[in-house]
């Protein structure tokens, strides 16, 4: 599929394009390979048909919990979210056709510094022409970008128990420098 920026803009202004989102808690698939490849199987096959149709799509899969994850496909012309539609301007001419690709979207308070990484995923032409190649490559990426968050919020942990202690150490500090002072 194709597109240029003007349609694409005007797809995403009008809110034309197909969009889905489920809702799922993180603990279902957290440990189940097999539950997120079932889910990242439903993805991928959406985000086919919708290009088969020469339609965008942005389909996400939000995992609830105490640190939550959301996963997204989302078909554009270059990697930024279709909600920074605006700067594409910058870098495309507005009637000149682009070949629609396939991002990958991860956003958690512990994935990064920014809570949010995208990637290229693949062209749409590749995905839908192998659907179940595309879905083993997306529960993969699911499952290493669960993997780093769960790194990132133990090292958060970590940061927050080192820096009480820290602060614990400096009041006690404070503390004795005061006794002796009124020694």
């Amino acid at each position: 599929m194709q597109i240029n920026l003007k349609d694409l803009t005007k797809a995403i202004e009008e809110q034309t394009y197909l969009s889905d989102m489920e809702t799922i808690k993180y603990s279902e698939v957290s440990r189940s390979k097999k539950k997120l490849r079932e889910h990242a199987l439903t993805m991928v096959q959406e985000v086919a048909t919708a290009l088969k149709k020469d339609r965008l799509m942005q389909v996400q899969l939000v995992l609830e919990g105490k640190n939550p994850i959301t996963f997204a496909l989302e078909t554009n012309i270059i990697n930024l979210p279709l909600a920074n539609y605006k700067k594409l301007i910058n870098f495309f001419d507005e009637e000149e056709a682009q070949l629609v690709k396939v991002y990958f979207e991860t956003a958690s308070e512990y994935l990064n510094s920014s809570h949010f990484r995208i990637d290229l995923f693949m062209d749409g032409d590749e995905l839908v022409a192998d659907v179940e190649g595309a879905a083993d490559r997306l529960a993969d990426a699911m499952s290493e970008k669960i993997k780093q968050v769960k790194e990132g919020e133990a090292a958060a942990k970590e940061a927050a128990k080192e820096a009480k202690a820290k602060e614990k150490e400096a009041k006690e500090d404070k503390s004795k420098a005061k006794t002796k002072k009124e020694a």
